[in-house]
């Protein structure tokens, strides 16, 4: 393994903070894009509402991850943080994007965050990265967050947006609101619980981004989801095996779209999502199945 120079934004999130543990553990030089002026050697300063970059902190870089945006479970989708989001993906993938363009020297890749709510909802239908996007908000903002990278690509740099699923941790994301719901005996399926979620466990997710920082010459879009998308039902028998705790409660539909608003759709739609290229490429699971990812979580 030979030591590289690596930026990240997004690097105080769930999987930001996850990524730069690993790199660094393995002797990679990190340095983290902050909001912020920069403090030490390993900051970099920039704005994405601004889409200002300071490019001169990306010189020497041979891979630029880019994580950042806005949580789009974090608050009720007013028409206001339905801007955010968006603003938060698309001006700053274009922000980094054209920064990593512009460089002398530009890394040899740039890997930018897009997500599986491209697909819409699938139904019972399995989809690829071949699949086209859905309808609604989630699939129009992962096609602008998708093009907004297009900077890089076209300055020769090899691009690849890192579809990723529902990440399974404690610590945060969608996981890390089930899981105390869960141990204390009150968590449920979500509608009728036939929707599909397609999710990856941490490990696995920190592990695919790896992959897909040294893996010539994959690029373009790539799912990062386990190899077998379960049913939120399937997820919630699991969760109660796992945890050992009663599974009775179940939140109905309508009271889901009273709560959550808009977002209830993004809840009670399906999404059955595979990893095709992640596999075609050669990358292997450690967590496949969802009472393994699971027990990785509840072990961490």
């Amino acid at each position: 393994m030979v030591p590289m120079r690596i930026a990240v934004t997004g690097s105080t999130g769930l999987i930001g903070s996850a990524l730069v543990r690993s790199l660094r553990a393995d002797g990679h030089e990190v340095v983290c894009l902050v909001r912020r002026p920069a403090r030490t050697a390993e900051e970099v300063t920039w704005d994405p509402k601004r889409q200002y970059v300071d490019a001169d902190g990306l010189a020497g870089c041979e891979a630029v991850v880019h994580l950042a945006g806005a949580g789009v479970g974090d608050h009720r989708w007013t028409e206001t943080y339905k801007k955010e989001i968006r603003d938060s993906r698309v001006l700053g993938t274009a922000a980094i994007a054209e920064a990593v363009a512009s460089l002398d020297v530009p890394p040899r890749v740039f890997v930018s965050a897009s997500a599986i709510g491209l697909y819409g909802d699938t139904g019972e239908r399995a989809v690829d990265e071949d699949a086209p996007p859905g309808e609604g908000f989630l699939p129009s903002v992962c096609v602008e967050w998708e093009e907004a990278a297009a900077p890089a690509e076209e300055a020769g740099v090899r691009t690849v947006l890192a579809r990723t699923g529902l990440v399974i941790a404690r610590e945060g994301g969608a996981w890390g609101k089930l899981f105390p719901v869960f141990r204390a005996g009150l968590g449920g399926r979500l509608g009728s619980g036939r929707q599909y979620w397609s999710f990856i466990a941490l490990h696995d997710h920190i592990a695919a981004l790896r992959h897909l920082i040294d893996t010539e010459p994959l690029s373009g879009p790539v799912n990062l989801t386990a190899p077998q998308p379960v049913t939120n039902r399937e997820v919630t028998e699991a969760m109660g095996r796992v945890l050992r705790r009663p599974t009775l409660f179940a939140v109905p539909a309508p009271a889901l779209r009273l709560v959550l608003g808009e977002f209830s759709s993004d809840v009670l739609g399906s999404q059955r999502v595979v990893p095709r290229r992640l596999e075609e490429s050669g990358f292997s699971f450690a967590f496949p199945g969802i009472d393994e990812a699971l027990r990785a979580a509840v072990l961490r």
